[in-house]
């Protein structure tokens, strides 16, 4: 396994420094024609939203350096929508590579595994698929580290004790590693995690949720919204209700307003943990080399998760992000 430690800024460069390698090898990749097919959710909130904007960018830089890499990028709005996008490419084009940013790990992992059957290269990104022998290269952020980090300073402030509630995502091999992440740190002080349900990493449901936690406890010191999506719904719901006693909200992903947030010294969001969109541009990037560049890429590719704090949040703020 290769593990990637270096910050944000550093790992988001790496789209430039493959894009470099790319058209220094462009005399190699001129005698056959390749398709790469990208598969991603559809911009259903912030997050994926960055993830289609970096996805279609790579998409133009390559296919301009390249003319004959074809690059194919879908949007899905749901698991069974990916799936069908799937199977249409699949049945009309014969794809060398395949990129995917799965809806969900288990609904995908059959029908990528079938499209692996055919010889097609494989790259996961981000939410990792049931098997994870199926994939040739995985790009993803450490998922542990962002629950683990989070609940190892959320510790530390309330003193090892208090009540807190929770938000997962949606049901995905990430989503699982950053609550293990999260609840083995919680589960060696004496904080009590009073409930914890999925708001499938949306403002709206975050804040019908966050809504129903207020009603059912009258004290909760601190929420992990485990996305900044959802801790916006989750901020909105606290503020309609006025209550004082919540000391923190936390999410995570580094969206743009969040960071603001931090770099002000917001003092119940004082900080927050990078997992950037742009890696699925990095992503695309290393699945082209392997016909452009002649570099074979294979592994796990990982963006360690340290916590943003007033102190260096700059160095994780991108004011053109669309994230």
């Amino acid at each position: 396994m290769i593990k990637i430690t270096t910050r944000v800024r550093t790992f988001m460069s790496a789209a430039t420094v493959a894009t470099v390698s790319l058209v220094g090898a462009a005399a190699h990749a001129q005698d056959a024609e390749f398709t790469i097919a990208v598969s991603i959710p559809a911009a259903t909130h912030g997050w994926t939203g960055g993830v289609v904007y970096h996805a279609q960018r790579a998409e133009k830089e390559i296919e301009a350096a390249f003319p004959n890499i074809d690059v194919i990028v879908t949007t899905a709005s749901s698991a069974t929508a990916q799936v069908s996008a799937l199977e249409d490419l699949s049945a009309t084009r014969d794809l060398d590579a395949l990129v995917i940013l799965p809806f969900t790990s288990d609904e995908l992992t059959g029908p990528v595994e079938q499209v692996k059957s055919n010889g097609t290269f494989i790259t996961v990104v981000d939410r990792g698929l049931a098997d994870p022998t199926i994939h040739d290269l995985y790009v993803a952020g450490d998922n542990i580290a962002v629950g683990a980090n989070t609940a190892a300073w959320l510790v530390d402030k309330l003193g090892g004790k208090g009540e807190i509630v929770v938000l997962r995502g949606i049901p995905t091999v990430i989503d699982d590693e950053r609550i293990k992440g999260f609840s083995d740190v919680i589960a060696e002080s004496d904080i009590k995690i009073l409930d914890v349900q999925y708001a499938n990493w949306n403002q709206d449901e975050a804040f019908t949720l966050m809504q129903d936690y207020l009603a059912r406890f009258p004290n909760i010191d601190a929420v992990w919204a485990n996305d900044d999506d959802m801790l916006l719904g989750v901020l909105e719901a606290i503020d309609q209700a006025e209550r004082k006693d919540i000391r923190f909200a936390l999410g995570g992903n580094g969206m743009k307003q969040v960071i603001e947030m931090v770099m002000a010294g917001d003092e119940r969001t004082p900080i927050s943990t990078p997992y950037p969109p742009s890696m699925i541009a990095s992503a695309i990037y290393m699945t082209a080399s392997q016909f452009a560049g002649q570099a074979p890429m294979r592994g796990s590719f990982k963006l360690a998760a340290p916590l943003i704090t007033p102190e260096n949040a700059d160095q994780f703020y991108f004011a053109d992000s669309p994230f």
